[in-house]
Parts: structure tokens; C-alpha cells; sequence
């Protein structure tokens, strides 16, 4: 009996948590169109830094476009076109909505309550700051993360740290968002006539 509760516990989310997911949501909903800044670290199992990038993300609906050094990401919402700099060179795949990979959709809105369950951990301090921290469970266990930690300030998302299975951390720090201006449909569609050469790789 004793088991059968543990595991029902498992399988109900936090209404604590959800109320702030409900908030990061509605927040993010104001916005017609998002930009930020965002800072990766990667990390082994250990903690050891094995890296670092800067970015910017921008998100208008189901679009968005990723800027990092060397690579640019662009997605349409049926599309996703990665450019590499430095070979100059553009692989364009159909986007999976089901797929592994965490959008910035999926960070900012309420896919929490199909894909995790989810609790409250209490505060943190984080960047000096007191954050509220939320841990997220993948319900299909074959994605390749255990876990996803979000820390949450004033209703917005100052990090998410993704536990891959393989033992790599991804932490992104997100700044300075803010309301898009001027961004256009076309925003989010890689332009080949924009860079001669490119080698164009479509595995649609």
C-alpha cells in the first residue's frame, strides 16, 4: 500500500509549481514578439566547465531564430534551417514538434503539463538574486534528459539546466528580454541569396 501511494504521489503534479508556470506562461503571452540575451555552459557529470557561448534568441508565435558565435538557427514553424559560418554551409531539416530538442517555445509556454510533471523546490539564490526553483521530469522517458531545473524571477525564466542521460549540463541564462520590435515572417527563414556559396544541405 505503502508503494502505491509513493508512486501516485510521483504522478501528480505540484499546484505550486504550476501556479508559477501559469505565470511564466501568461507573462510570456503578452508579448507578440520576444528577443533576449542568453549566456550556455556546458558542464560534465562532474561540474567541470567544458564550455561556454553567448547569444541572442528571437521568438515571434511558433518562429524563432537563434544567433550564436559561428552558427545561426532559424525556424519557420514547419522548418529549421542551421547555418554554419565558418564551412558556410545550411542543413535544413522539417521540424518534429514531438522531436527531443527543447525550443524556446517549449521554455516559455505551458508545454510543462504534456510533456513534465513538475514541483516546487523552494528558493534559491542564483546570480546573487533569490529565485524560485522548479524541477521538471520528462514523462516519456526516452528523451535524452532526466531532468530540467528552471530558476524563475518576477515570472520570467532567468535559467534552465538540462540533465542529459549521457551526463552532460546545459544551463542557459537568459537576460535583458524584452519586447521584439520589428520582426518580420521573414525573420525566421535562412535567405541563401543573402550568403554566395552557400552549400545547401535539405534533409527534408
Amino acid at each position: 500500500l505503502l508503494a502505491v501511494v509513493a508512486i501516485n504521489a510521483q504522478n501528480v503534479n505540484d499546484p505550486e509549481a504550476k501556479k508559477i508556470l501559469d505565470q511564466v506562461s501568461a507573462k510570456f503571452k503578452t508579448y507578440k514578439s520576444v528577443e533576449a540575451s542568453f549566456v550556455l555552459k556546458m558542464e560534465n557529470s562532474s561540474g567541470k566547465a567544458l564550455g561556454t557561448k553567448t547569444g541572442k534568441v528571437f521568438t515571434k508565435g511558433n518562429k524563432y531564430k537563434i544567433t550564436l558565435s559561428g552558427q545561426e538557427i532559424f525556424c519557420d514553424g514547419s522548418n529549421t534551417w542551421t547555418f554554419d559560418k565558418s564551412s558556410n554551409e545550411v542543413t535544413i531539416n522539417r521540424l518534429d514538434p514531438k522531436g527531443n530538442s527543447i525550443t524556446p517555445q517549449k521554455l516559455f509556454t505551458n508545454f510543462y503539463d504534456r510533456d513534465f510533471r513538475y514541483k516546487y523546490n523552494g528558493m534559491v539564490t542564483d546570480g546573487g538574486k533569490k529565485m524560485q526553483e522548479i524541477e521538471l521530469t520528462p514523462i516519456d522517458k526516452s528523451k535524452p534528459f532526466s531532468k530540467v531545473i528552471l530558476h524563475i524571477d518576477n515570472a520570467s525564466i532567468y535559467s534552465t539546466k538540462v540533465f542529459e542521460k549521457a551526463g552532460n549540463r546545459v544551463t542557459y541564462s537568459v537576460s535583458n528580454m524584452k519586447a521584439g520590435s520589428g520582426l518580420t515572417d521573414a525573420s525566421f527563414t535562412f535567405n541563401a541569396g543573402s550568403h554566395p556559396g552557400v552549400e545547401v544541405v535539405d534533409l527534408r
